[in-house]
């Protein structure tokens, strides 16, 4: 590959990871694709959700959005593949594994296309970088910033980050002090849902359990976050609990999420979405691990993680086929220990 972007002004286009703690792990990419390459101008092709993520960051210049609904599905495609054609971009990293999400660029005739050549990729691509022999054992960040490296971007120290507004900060700041939470209070956000499956969920009664005893404490309070989909879950667990716990669950987008898990002071969490959000907002946190891999896909260089390392984990199933060991081995004193201030 000849010098691949000199001091001129290219156009850069970033396919982002499709699933939200993919995507906040992808985030250096971003800046130090701009930090080395300042006249670039950098372009993030995401879905929707991971658009709302990346609102506010510095280092994306513009944003091309698509739905991934299905029902939209087949135009949607037809629609970037023919915008994405006729933008001229020079470059295309495909922080994506997908080999649709190659084909699209191929197709696309961007004419240096960057990628992993799994899922029989490689034909697509002019720069295929091979994968790490410990690809495994390095963390997903990494292994994301090892893409740079055609582009002569050497590998950096910077981490995941989101960037919230004043004004969001404001709004919940406001949504706590309806529910007469304040800056007085010890704010601890649970997140006990995971959008994977329930193989990476510690048992809801254990949540209870945790609940229950954290509230010994009189200045605790405590925020439940989740999706729609984890409304049934949060609500067996909320259900009797004293007004010192808040079930958000459904009632907030992915904005009010982030900006009312800056506001905790404490996060414990099964490996999800919100856990990366959280280690992107530099929150202290706990992380609950299971069924997948803490070294690829932990909190990023801050918090505490709980892993038994049981023979068959990480299994990276949706649902547990046996006894689910690796979690329910997990117990709530565990949790507790881990917790500085109690």
């Amino acid at each position: 590959m000849q010098n691949p972007l000199d001091c001129t002004q290219k156009k850069i286009l970033v396919r982002m990871p499709n699933w939200l703690g993919d995507a906040v792990m992808a985030t250096p990419v971003l800046e130090d694709l701009k930090r080395s390459y300042p006249n670039a101008k950098v372009t993030a092709l995401s879905s929707d959700v991971i658009a709302t993520l990346l609102q506010g960051n510095p280092y994306v210049d513009e944003a091309i959005t698509f739905s991934r609904k299905g029902a939209l599905k087949s135009k949607e495609t037809k629609r970037i593949t023919e915008l994405l054609s006729s933008s001229s971009y020079d470059f295309g990293i495909l922080l994506t594994g997908s080999f649709s999400s190659a084909w699209q660029l191929y197709r696309a005739k961007i004419p240096s296309r960057i990628g992993y050549p799994g899922h029989f990729r490689k034909a697509l691509l002019t720069e295929p970088v091979p994968y790490a022999d410990n690809y495994e054992k390095e963390h997903l960040v990494i292994s994301y910033k090892k893409l740079l490296a055609p582009l002569d971007i050497s590998l950096s120290d910077t981490s995941p980050h989101i960037y919230i507004s004043k004004d969001e900060q404001k709004s919940a700041q406001k949504l706590l002090e309806s529910h007469d939470i304040s800056s007085d209070h010890t704010i601890i956000g649970i997140n006990p849902g995971a959008a994977y499956g329930s193989a990476k969920c510690w048992p809801k009664e254990r949540f209870r359990e945790l609940t229950e005893r954290l509230l010994k404490n009189t200045t605790i309070r405590v925020l439940y976050f989740g999706e729609q989909s984890s409304k049934p879950l949060i609500d067996d667990i909320c259900r009797g609990l004293p007004l010192r716990v808040v079930n958000l669950v459904g009632k907030t987008n992915l904005r009010e999420l982030f900006a009312l898990i800056n506001s905790c002071t404490l996060i414990i969490t099964n490996d999800s979405g919100p856990m990366h959000v959280a280690a992107a907002l530099k929150k202290d946190l706990v992380a609950i691990f299971g069924s997948t891999n803490d070294i690829k896909t932990g909190p990023y260089g801050i918090g505490r993680v709980i892993h038994h390392h049981v023979p068959c984990s990480p299994c990276y199933l949706r649902s547990c086929p046996i006894d689910f060991r690796c979690m329910t081995s997990i117990s709530v004193d565990e949790v507790i220990q881990q917790i500085p201030f109690l």
